[in-house]
């Protein structure tokens, strides 16, 4: 029997009906069917009160124990909503508490949700580099989402649903090797 891997999956958005958190919940469910593992999520809640520049030491129990969760796992699923074009700024606030060297060659698959098509390269341009500096393992395929892939709160568009396909079985076969 594969023992199971910690996954951890990381919403910048601290609404659990967020097009955000509804497409991370359908990658985590995704993945788990292409490999053993053992699921831990959490979003960006407990760091919506944190002051910026504040020490890890002075954070809110809640949010140390996302960044141990972070830090932690085996495996990263994150996403953010897109913001002109980016990530939060509290998303980053989060990652800028991370210590940089629990996070090199972790296996990380990025997502991110915007409004339209138009910031659809964010995961590209702003996504990816961040988890460059810390030299994790970014998985090839990321996964955008936009509003009009959604319907009902479930994603229901099928070239989506096929890139979440695509994503999660590389991501697993990472994983895995």
């Amino acid at each position: 029997m594969t023992d199971k891997q910690n996954l951890f999956a990381f919403c910048g958005s601290d609404s659990p009906n967020s097009k955000t958190a509804i497409l991370i919940d359908t990658v985590v469910a995704e993945i788990a069917k292409a490999m053993p593992v053992e699921i831990t999520q959490a979003n960006i809640a407990p760091f919506m009160q944190v002051r910026l520049g504040q020490y890890r030491d002075e954070l809110p129990e809640d949010a140390r124990a996302i960044l141990q969760g972070i830090e932690n796992a085996d495996l990263l699923v994150v996403g953010s909503p897109v913001y002109k074009g980016s990530y939060s700024g509290a998303f980053k606030h989060v990652f800028d508490l991370v210590d940089p060297d629990k996070l090199l060659h972790k296996p990380v698959l990025i997502c991110a949700s915007g409004g339209g098509q138009r910031h659809a390269l964010m995961v590209e341009h702003q996504i990816r580099p961040l988890f460059a500096f810390f030299g994790a393992a970014t998985a090839p395929i990321a996964i955008y989402a936009s509003s009009a892939d959604f319907t009902d709160s479930k994603v229901t568009d099928p070239a989506l649903l096929q890139r979440i396909g695509l994503a999660t079985k590389g991501f697993a076969q990472m994983a895995k090797g």
